[in-house]
């Protein structure tokens, strides 16, 4: 085993077939929500979502760490609904989150802070979420490497009607799930 010595080094195993303690179960954010999406006993619609949703995060933070290099910083060139200047990884980053919520065939509405309106998924990709989400909040303080981060709510669909913008109109009780990745 290690040892830490009351200078604050380590000490190697003084024999090689020692190891070092590290542990082989390791517990990622997919591997957690694989499991609690299990004992729900549930249709795997929230699993598959949050999952997709998980997918991007991974992929943002890949842009944001390679911003410089790939050139991601700087002005799209727009602004958004909320008059803020759009950001070439807030292009990237809105993107990303569409694409792959999307693609995850649980969800019938998104709604993001970069477009003025909602986003009707295609009837042949719906499920029954709604998500509301900001994919790169903080984008204003990409420049000056101030902390930024995807903020998302995922609501349940209430009503047997098609799918629209006034669905994602519920109160924050019906959240059904809501997360914060941090870059």
């Amino acid at each position: 085993t290690w040892e830490r010595l009351h200078t604050g080094t380590l000490h190697l195993p003084e024999k090689m077939s020692e190891k070092a303690a590290f542990d082989t179960n390791v517990l990622t954010l997919t591997r957690f929500v694989l499991e609690e999406g299990r004992k729900a006993h549930g249709t795997g619609e929230l699993t598959n979502l949050l999952n997709s949703i998980c997918t991007a995060v991974k992929a943002i933070s890949s842009a944001v760490r390679k911003a410089g290099i790939a050139n991601l910083y700087g002005i799209a060139g727009s602004t958004n609904v909320t008059g803020d200047q759009v950001k070439k990884l807030d292009v990237l980053s809105n993107d990303l989150v569409i694409n792959m919520i999307k693609s995850s065939f649980s969800s019938c509405v998104l709604v993001s802070e970069e477009d003025e309106h909602a986003l009707i998924v295609e009837p042949d990709k719906q499920g029954k979420y709604i998500v509301c989400f900001d994919p790169l909040d903080g984008s204003s303080n990409i420049d000056c490497l101030v902390s930024i981060g995807t903020i998302f709510a995922i609501y349940k669909k209430t009503t047997n009607s098609d799918p629209c913008e006034k669905d994602a109109l519920q109160s924050g009780r019906n959240i059904v799930a809501a997360g914060y990745a941090l870059y």
